[in-house]
């Protein structure tokens, strides 16, 4: 058996990359949905505060529940003294304005972290599914290894100042995109611009509740396709936010951190400004469509002599719009021959698209059919004409 490299399409002609992106944001990080590449990178590995970004690991894991038919959108949480709006954390903060003893939808949950940011609300859900929010950060970790996130620490489920509440620009976008490809039905809540709490439980709170109604997100009143995600802000680690548009059909993802702006029309505009930027500079090349015939795989000990290989979504590249395909390479790699019984959807090589000698896209390639084993006389057959160098 020998791996085998099948070249798909060979461009040789080379130029220089696009000119980088400039940001004041100490980190910055512009993603194309659908092919996975990088667009601009700035410092995406660097550990930071992320201050309310975190919520979005909050809502994931609160997600999953949803899902899993453990909580539904109209059951309540209890609000505990952690999260009534007198306790002092909550002060500075942003938040729904609850009081303890008074329950919330799961619903109100969702919307009053998404569009107000409300800390307290974090802390419901955090009691909720893990008896307290230093368990529920063990559920945070958990979650951000499986996604593999292997960097992301989580001190508390709001993201208010902890040492231990560390992301990076490249792990909150790898969360922004599990959000949208894993949670369709929940993800549009992402888009809302207002929300009126219904349920004040204090006077104090109902007159608060007047003037806070509008998402921090003001990219979703500046941007026409922007639907999401979450901002951030803290005094320390400054302004942030992950960031998502889809123009043309074609969707980005972006982050945003530590970014010394003046408040949060600021921070929309440079995010708007990264995101159009991904927009003018690059364009999309779809290569194969789900389902397409990539190569025939030689199959080992099989019924049939090869295997046909495809892709189980459309691979897609992403490149800038100076050179085009100018130094791009695309091949299919496999282990020459694969062994029967083979079923369809099986992985049975690799797709991989390298511009100037980068990766800049990759996806499995997988079975279009079943191919069963052959019997043994079959097997013994196959044998004496590898032996005798018979084709």
């Amino acid at each position: 058996m020998k791996k085998k490299i099948f070249i798909l399409l060979l461009a040789l002609i080379t130029t220089s990359a696009h000119a980088d992106f400039s940001t004041r944001a100490k980190s910055a990080f512009l993603i194309d949905y659908d092919s996975g590449a990088e667009i601009v990178a700035k410092n995406a590995d660097t550990l930071m505060p992320p201050s309310s970004m975190i919520k979005l690991m909050t809502l994931a894991v609160l997600f999953d529940e949803i899902r899993a038919g453990n909580l539904t959108m109209d059951d309540r949480l209890t609000v505990s003294e952690n999260a009534d709006y007198e306790n002092p954390l909550w002060y500075p903060a942003s938040k729904i304005c609850l009081v303890a003893g008074q329950t919330i939808t799961v619903r109100d949950a969702i919307l009053g972290l998404i569009v107000l940011s409300g800390g307290d609300a974090s802390v419901v859900v955090a009691e909720k599914l893990a008896g307290s929010e230093s368990a529920f950060t063990e559920l945070m970790q958990k979650k951000a290894r499986d996604l593999g996130m292997m960097q992301s620490t989580f001190g508390n489920a709001s993201g208010l100042p902890n040492p231990n509440n560390l992301m990076t620009s490249r792990e909150l976008a790898i969360l922004a995109q599990h959000i949208i490809s894993d949670y369709p039905d929940l993800y549009p809540m992402f888009a809302t611009k207002r929300f009126k709490f219904a349920e004040y439980q204090s006077d104090w709170c109902r007159e608060w509740g007047r003037t806070h109604t509008t998402s921090y997100n003001k990219l979703l009143f500046t941007m026409p396709g922007a639907d999401g995600l979450k901002t951030g802000h803290t005094d320390d680690g400054g302004y942030g936010m992950v960031a998502s548009a889809k123009i043309g059909g074609r969707r980005l993802i972006g982050v945003i951190n530590g970014f010394n702006g003046k408040n949060h029309d600021a921070l929309a505009a440079e995010m708007k400004k990264l995101l159009e930027y991904g927009y003018s500079t690059t364009i999309n090349r779809t290569f194969y469509a789900a389902g397409d015939k990539i190569v025939d795989v030689p199959v080992w000990y099989g019924r049939d002599d090869t295997v046909a290989a495809t892709v189980a979504k459309p691979f897609i590249i992403t490149i800038p719009k100076t050179d085009g395909m100018n130094g791009v390479r695309v091949v299919a790699r496999y282990n020459d021959p694969v062994s029967a019984p083979i079923k369809a959807g099986d992985k049975v090589g690799e797709i991989i698209a390298q511009k100037n000698g980068q990766v800049i896209a990759s996806a499995p390639l997988i079975a279009q059919n079943d191919v069963k084993k052959t019997i043994l006389f079959g097997r013994l057959i196959k044998n004496i004409r590898v032996i005798f160098g018979i084709d």
